[in-house]
């Protein structure tokens, strides 16, 4: 399969190893410093892009590849406030665009298991439920897309929660999330439920991103020859 990378940071070398190491021809890689690549020979040869760049050049970055009618891959986050633009291109366009907060297997099992727990918990009151997740000082958005997926998640289960709040402190209806950036680390994201008796708790934490290469690697092999908004719902049966 042709893939092309658009960003070329830490993941994006990350990517490039998992594809080449599953047999796939990496054809273009596109940067910062080459914006011009988007009319190579060489990106319109792909079959799909994976991008993970910065959110304030990640829409553009996906119109550009829709321009070309070549299927993207997004792993950006920060951006989400025009993700209702990108599924109403997908369905008039008959584009193909194939979102995840985040990309690992592993996350997206924590993810089930998160509803899972969230849907028991909604019938214990006494259980104050919060969130904290760590990851390194590079990332620029906080809470991560993970976080928000994760609250999300338990607002969508526990009605006793009504919003989510990035705060130490908040109404009893808040979600509260403690956002930690520290060193170099890929992502920690831990959900606990405290009563006066004990503390339950679930926690995801990755070791490194090759998890998160793996997920858009198979992701891109899941886009081909598909069209429409797809995210991990469709890719993984469970």
């Amino acid at each position: 399969m042709k893939i092309a990378l658009i960003g070329y940071g830490k993941i994006g070398r990350e990517i490039e190893k998992t594809a080449l190491s599953r047999k796939h021809e990496v054809v273009s890689i596109i940067d910062i410093s080459n914006p011009e690549d988007f009319d190579s020979p060489q990106f319109l040869s792909a079959e799909a892009a994976i991008e993970f760049s910065q959110p304030q050049s990640a829409f553009d970055n996906y119109q550009k590849c829709f321009d070309r009618n070549i299927p993207v891959v997004a792993g950006t986050t920060g951006w989400l406030s025009r993700l209702d633009e990108v599924k109403k291109i997908c369905e008039t366009g008959n584009q193909t665009f194939f979102y995840a907060s985040n990309f690992s297997i592993g996350v997206n099992i924590f993810f089930a298991v998160n509803r899972y727990l969230a849907k028991i918990m909604n019938s214990f009151p006494d259980y104050e439920v919060g969130m904290e997740e760590v990851h390194h000082i590079h990332k620029l958005d906080s809470p991560s897309g993970t976080g928000i997926t994760l609250a999300e998640d338990i607002l969508e289960n526990i009605d006793r929660k009504k919003q989510w709040k990035e705060a130490a402190e908040g109404a009893p209806t808040d979600l509260l999330i403690h956002s930690k950036r520290e060193g170099e680390v890929p992502g920690i994201h831990e959900i606990f439920y405290e009563s006066e008796a004990d503390v339950i708790s679930i926690r995801h934490d990755a070791k490194s991103r090759k998890g998160f290469a793996l997920g858009a690697v198979l992701a891109a092999e899941f886009v081909k020859g598909k069209k429409g908004f797809l995210t991990m719902n469709e890719m993984l049966d469970f």
